[in-house]
């Protein structure tokens, strides 16, 4: 679960660097552009936010999963 979460992570923060980049090139500004650049930046900005929380989660998740592998496995030696 912890390596789904980091690669979610790695794909909104590719999207956010995405909306960022629209948000400050001239796309955003041309006439019939979806939105204008704040709405971009916004979106980049919660966009990152998200990615870092699920990085997060991501990575706690996999620390638990190896403390609790390296239990079992001490346990498992102790009682050999």
């Amino acid at each position: 679960m912890g390596r789904n979460l980091i690669i979610l992570a790695a794909s909104l923060a590719l999207f956010a660097l995405i909306s960022c980049g629209i948000a400050y090139s001239n796309i955003a500004r041309q006439p019939g552009s979806p939105g204008d650049s704040s709405l971009w930046r916004t979106m980049g900005l919660a966009l990152f936010v998200l990615a870092l929380l699920s990085a997060l989660v991501g990575v706690l998740s996999s620390l638990f999963e190896q403390a609790r592998r390296r239990s079992e496995e001490t346990r498992r030696s102790r009682r050999s």
